[in-house]
């Protein structure tokens, strides 16, 4: 059986989701058909942190993230806030002075690209915490607001920049959970985190209601003819004709390439978190996303540290373990949860599923964060049993998205979104519908062009990795 439909997109992620939102809900295509044998938003979309921030050095990637955190707050004003987006912020935090130099140096880098100033805060006096959500009083709606669109409370535009606090009794104060020995914070305001789920299954209501479409199926093989597209061949043996076909794949982009005889450009790194029931109430509900700074011993008693030291396998679990541990609360299915995530192994592999973690991983992480927060020693004893879920971050090696046209004529993609698949998902929807409209393009886009490694070998590319590069 064959149909026709004006673009088709390659992935149900929320990549794909997004790229079919603006171009059916914002730009009015009507006939646009999202392809995926599994339902949408389940390969990887709803097992990260689902959170964003617009804390980034890098030029363009500033300019595409908070141009994409934009769209998420305008989706959050239309939808009565359906996702629950939150502006809590993103506490970095240390209990080495000798790298507050290095927290003032990147918020002055953010600062200088328009995200807001730097407070430096040496007493509690001038600090204001995030405001917990709500909704804001009648008459205080900032202007712009459909009238049945409160704005949710964290999402203020006074909210920006960084407050740097350097007096350790007012971190204690307003984080009493936290270990006595952290020195200073830097608390990046225009953070947060939304339910994924919940924002993707409004985009595809909003999708459907304007004449958009989703298929259950797999795609087995891209028709060409003088190098350009003209089919879609599914499994069921369906055939979509179109002139337009958008690859948002996610970690199989590079399969999904293949398929056009196009080598993509990525890797894989494997991502994982553990989701721990917070009978005990260790971490407050309304905490702000929490992230260590400092290389990580993880808490042992003695006795265990020379049980683990004299194992060859077990040896490794007594070394420092690199930074960035981050913890965040999750209210959900009528769950108090905290949610707690360390990549501390970020060497590339190839996409692989069912995905398989490191047995150890929930041991490591909660020990780790117990190094941080000393109440997490209650759980120590069901570490093992823990669930831990994630996925893979599809990366570039300037771990910037591939956005744009491909060498096949009518062909585009929309992927490598790396872990910014939810803050970036927006902006990326956005840019790959106006390449497929012909709007005009964002002053980010060439960034984030397919072809800005032509001409680059293996070792060019392997030699550009860098795996903390924009990354927590």
């Amino acid at each position: 059986m064959s149909t026709k439909a004006e673009i088709v997109i390659c992935g149900a992620g929320i990549a794909g989701v997004a790229a079919a939102y603006h171009l059916v809900v914002r730009h009015g295509v009507r006939n646009v058909v999202l392809v995926d044998e599994r339902p949408p938003l389940s390969l990887t979309s709803a097992y990260g942190t689902e959170a964003y921030r617009n804390w980034w050095p890098d030029a363009p990637m500033f300019r595409f993230i908070s141009r994409s955190i934009d769209l998420l707050e305008e989706l959050a004003a239309e939808s009565g806030n359906v996702a629950r987006m939150n502006r809590r912020g993103y506490v970095f935090l240390t209990g080495d002075r000798r790298r507050i130099p290095g927290l003032e140096k990147e918020a002055e880098a953010v600062s200088g690209l328009g995200g807001g100033a730097l407070r430096v805060h040496r007493d509690g006096e001038s600090y204001v915490p995030s405001r917990p959500e709500g909704l804001q009083p009648e008459g205080l709606q900032p202007e712009g607001l459909r009238p049945e669109g409160l704005q949710p409370e964290g999402l203020q535009p006074d909210l920006t920049g960084a407050d740097l606090v350097l007096d350790p009794e007012t971190i204690a104060r307003l984080f009493p959970f936290l270990t006595d020995d952290a020195v200073a914070m830097m608390h990046v305001r225009r953070c947060g985190w939304m339910d994924v789920p919940s924002l993707g299954r409004w985009m595809l209501g909003r999708i459907a209601s304007r004449g958009g479409s989703i298929v259950r199926d797999r795609i087995t093989n891209l028709d060409t003819t003088n190098n350009r597209i003209t089919g879609v061949r599914l499994e069921s043996g369906s055939v979509l004709e179109t002139g337009k076909l958008v690859l948002a794949a996610g970690p199989l982009a590079r399969e999904a390439g293949r398929m056009l005889d196009l080598d993509v450009p990525v890797f894989m790194e494997l991502h994982g978190k553990i989701i721990v029931e917070d009978a005990a109430g260790i971490l407050p509900p309304d905490a702000p996303m929490m992230i260590w700074t400092d290389p990580v011993d993880l808490v042992w008693d003695e006795a265990e540290k020379r049980r683990l030291s004299a194992g060859a396998d077990t040896r490794y679990l007594t070394q420092p373990f690199p930074a960035g541990l981050h913890i965040r609360p999750r209210f959900r299915d009528g769950k108090q949860t905290f949610l707690g995530i360390w990549t501390y192994d970020v060497a590339p592999r190839e996409a692989v599923f069912p995905l398989t973690f490191d047995p150890a991983y929930p041991v490591i992480v909660l020990r780790g964060l117990a190094r941080m927060i000393p109440g997490m020693r209650v759980y120590f004893d069901t570490a093992d049993a823990l669930p831990v879920d994630g996925g893979y971050y599809c990366k570039t090696p300037d771990n910037r998205p591939l956005i744009g046209p491909l060498p096949v004529e009518g062909a585009y993609i929309a992927g490598a979104l790396s872990g910014y698949g939810v803050m970036g998902s927006q902006a990326a929807g956005e840019l790959v519908a106006a390449h497929l409209t012909g709007e005009t393009l964002p002053d980010y886009a060439e960034a984030f062009s397919f072809d800005r490694f032509d001409g680059l070998s293996a070792g060019d590319m392997d030699g550009m990795r860098d795996a903390t590069r924009g990354q927590l």
